[in-house]
């Protein structure tokens, strides 16, 4: 950071991407980098594909299509202090956390074995992936 930076509310991530499985998860964490590399988490979120579109409208993915996954990372209320960097992870699971996913598109708990995900994330003009931030101005 140039200077100090407020986030203060609620923040999202919007991801366009496409899996190789018919359910799986993205899961998000907003990151604090301190300038001796030290990391400190801020707010982290996980979304199940099949819920993409709300939890009573649950539906499998198309194997290959893009989608686009909006991540609710909840309400934050912090300054990155100028010199810290922000950091976003992405990742496919957040165990133990929360539940794994076998990637199956199953009912949770009929699987023994799960199957690999094959996650692409996209970025620009067609498909945008971006996190939508509450920035306060001074």
């Amino acid at each position: 950071m140039e200077a100090d930076l407020e986030v203060t509310g609620p923040v999202k991530v919007h991801l366009s991407a496409a899996t190789s499985a018919t359910d799986t998860d993205f899961a998000t964490k907003l990151i604090d980098v301190y300038p001796d590399g030290t990391a400190f988490n801020v707010a982290e979120g996980i979304l199940r594909a099949r819920f993409r579109d709300g939890l009573l409208s649950p539906s499998l993915v198309t194997p290959g299509e893009v989608q686009v996954y909006v991540i609710d990372l909840a309400s934050v209320s912090i300054v990155f202090r100028k010199g810290h960097r922000m950091r976003l992870d992405i990742t496919s699971s957040n165990f133990p956390r929360f539940d794994r996913n076998m990637n199956t598109g199953n009912p949770f708990g009929e699987d023994a074995e799960g199957v690999i995900a094959e996650q692409t994330l996209f970025h620009g003009s067609v498909h945008a992936s971006y996190v939508k931030l509450p920035i306060i101005k001074r």
